[in-house]
């Protein structure tokens, strides 16, 4: 056991690689203990070496290291915390950030997002944000902050909305307060985060958050909010798609036409072909014609059932 555990330099500090048979035997050991109920988990420089095998060639090996390590839960967090900071091989960044997924600490939320900002790695960077999802409601007012900030590029603010949906339901009255948010990105991401919530489970709150959204500021929040209802199909907001129909703004106008022909209510027919003799942008008049070619195909299979 003293070759398989001694893979420290004389530095003290930094470890050297172990070899694959090192590794195979260290797994082989820990999951021995495991079975016997032996296992310390407060063993620190066990737990060091285990995390050191995070950077194993063998994408198996890593899987089974990482499940390792999920098994010994949040004691193993600061190790892993520490090296998804700062350890040099970028093998083992990308599969502690993976391995805190599995874990899903909320402690380890402050580290995760600064290696989703500030890592060097695009998969150290979205494993990192895939571990914040995972996390749930403490990781919801960094995300936002994230989606706030002037600093964040479109990418990070993609990638934040994405977790920020993924969580959903977990932090849904927290995500409804933000859409009086004076961040229109966040409110888009808001809105995107709202329409995972009624996937799962509809509500009406929701749904009028939805509903409010359509008369956003924000060109993009306008036309997220139109496209969330018109993929769930809602008809009760057909009378206000119908007045989005006439927005100054084309894109928006655009997005109702293609609401509308989504939820597929033959009352919106007629405000439909009057829309389209008023509209001048090349850009839309197609969409409504699309729009009524398709609410009336519907109502002809409709009349049919």
């Amino acid at each position: 056991m003293s070759d398989l555990l001694n893979c420290e330099t004389k530095s003290g500090q930094n470890l050297i690689p172990p070899s694959q048979e090192q590794t195979d035997a260290l797994l082989e050991m820990v999951k021995e203990q495991m079975d016997l109920d032996t296992f310390n988990p407060n063993d620190h420089e066990l737990l060091k070496r285990i995390i050191e095998s995070l950077g194993d060639s063998r994408g198996l090996v890593r899987m089974r290291v990482a499940e390792t390590l999920g098994q010994v839960g949040e004691l193993a967090t600061p190790f892993l915390l520490e090296a998804l900071a700062h350890h040099p091989n970028v093998v083992v960044r990308r599969a502690s950030a993976k391995t805190l997924t599995i874990i899903a600490d909320p402690k380890a939320v402050p580290t995760l997002v600064h290696s989703f900002l500030n890592d060097e790695d695009t998969v150290v960077q979205g494993s990192s944000v895939g571990a914040l999802a995972r996390i749930g409601e403490a990781a919801v007012p960094p995300l936002l902050e994230i989606l706030a900030s002037r600093n964040s590029s479109e990418n990070t603010k993609g990638h934040a909305a994405w977790a920020l949906a993924f969580i959903g339901a977990q932090a849904k009255e927290y995500i409804y307060k933000e859409i009086n948010s004076d961040s229109p990105d966040v409110r888009a991401a808001v809105v995107g985060a709202i329409a995972k919530i009624l996937q799962e489970n509809p509500q009406e709150e929701a749904f009028g958050i939805l509903v409010n959204a359509l008369g956003d500021s924000d060109t993009n929040v306008r036309c997220e909010a139109a496209a969330v209802l018109g993929n769930l199909t809602y008809r009760p907001a057909v009378a206000n798609l119908l007045e989005l129909l006439h927005h100054p703004d084309w894109e928006s106008r655009k997005a109702a036409a293609l609401a509308l022909m989504k939820i597929g209510d033959r009352t919106a027919l007629e405000p439909l072909q009057a829309a389209l003799g008023q509209e001048s942008e090349t850009g839309v008049q197609p969409v409504i014609k699309l729009a009524i070619s398709q609410i009336e195909k519907q109502s002809e299979h409709d009349d049919w059932e």
